[in-house]
């Protein structure tokens, strides 16, 4: 068992602890329908968390950060509003190995998503002059090679602007777009704003989509900004509600999730697709996602914590580090089994401290 196998596997036995624990008054997350289980009805699932690690900090000084990407060794780092990629060393320092050129910056948009493909390419979502785009390079003798746009003219706004890239175990490269502020995009099929999009490397709509012809893979999304699988190829997504809801989405290829027309749970009568779990938008704001060994970890900006859950149990979650690292946008897996956060209080929405903002090092917990 590797040791990130095992801190995942500590983390089930904790969480099957806390769920034996009475429940925290505090903000909790609401478990959803499943949607094989209609007669299903939310309740609250909180508990007090396991005991923490002590933190460490494995880079500071990013301005505006977005994306942690890896590909072996390789560790880049996006920055939002400069349009920089960066290389993490293994002290600690951070490089600059390029700016994407022509990254407009405005709000929430700018130099978002990276991701790698099998190849060691990488791919970048940004904001560009004439809307949001996905860009392929090469990295040249560690330098940002030329671009390739392999798709462009996606809907782009001040806020809703989507933008996290994962290649999926299938191969292809899937892209939370969000609706760009026009909530009618979601549930517009000529629009590829509020959708995942599914796509194969080069850009093209990827063999099995719902449709052959287009790109979508899912529809009814308002801001679409986590990304990730379960080991059983089971895809989940985060994503931002309005005023009320916050979600965690099972994704299933042709389903509808409801944007505007509903928001959080309710929807299943009308042909919406109900979310796995949802919580106040005042103690959430979940962006960067990542599963490792069936612990799905979530980044929460205004809730300022790192939620974590079980894919066999995701109604028995946790919430970690509250308050302590301020906003979260992403969360990887770290090369030395432990879990990396990308803090995110540099973005004009948080209170940054001197060192921000931060990739910060954690063990998962072990239990009281």
């Amino acid at each position: 068992m590797t040791a990130r196998a095992a801190a995942a596997a500590a983390l089930l036995a904790a969480l099957a602890l806390s769920a034996c624990a009475p429940p925290d008054p505090g903000p909790t997350a609401l478990p959803v329908p499943s949607p094989t289980d209609p007669a299903a009805t939310p309740t609250d699932a909180a508990a007090p968390p396991p005991e923490q690690s002590a933190p460490q900090v494995v880079a500071r000084g990013l301005q505006a950060p977005w994306s942690i990407a890896r590909s072996g060794d390789l560790v880049l780092v996006s920055e939002r509003d400069s349009g920089r990629i960066l290389r993490l060393a293994d002290d600690g320092s951070t490089h600059g190995i390029g700016v994407v050129d022509g990254v407009v910056h405005g709000g929430e948009g700018g130099l978002l998503g990276l991701a790698f493909d099998e190849e060691g390419r990488l791919y970048a979502y940004s904001t560009g002059p004439d809307g949001n785009r996905i860009q392929r390079f090469a990295l040249e003798g560690g330098a940002l090679g030329a671009a390739e746009t392999i798709l462009d003219g996606l809907p782009a706004g001040s806020n809703h602007n989507g933008g996290r890239l994962a290649f999926g175990p299938d191969g292809m490269l899937y892209a939370g777009v969000g609706d760009a502020g026009d909530p009618s995009n979601a549930q517009d099929p000529a629009s590829l704003g509020g959708k995942i999009l599914r796509m194969t490397p080069d850009g093209d709509p990827a063999p099995g989509n719902p449709d052959p012809a287009s790109l979508v893979y899912s529809l009814g999304h308002r801001n679409v900004q986590g990304l990730a699988w379960s080991s059983d190829g089971t895809m989940y997504a985060t994503e931002f509600g309005q005023n009320t809801w916050d979600e965690l989405n099972r994704i299933v290829a042709g389903r509808n999730y409801g944007w505007p027309e509903v928001e959080g749970a309710g929807g299943r009568d009308r042909g919406f697709e109900d979310p796995l779990l949802q919580w106040a938008t005042s103690e959430a704001s979940p962006s960067g996602m990542a599963i490792v060994d069936d612990a799905i970890l979530i980044a929460n900006l205004r809730g300022e914590r790192l939620r974590a859950m079980t894919v066999a149990a995701p109604e028995q979650g946790i919430e970690l580090h509250t308050g302590e690292f301020g906003r979260l946008r992403d969360v990887a897996a770290a090369p030395d089994g432990g879990i990396w956060i990308l803090t995110n209080n540099t973005d004009g929405r948080g209170d940054p401290g001197p060192d921000d903002d931060r990739i910060i090092r954690i063990e998962l917990p072990t239990g009281r």
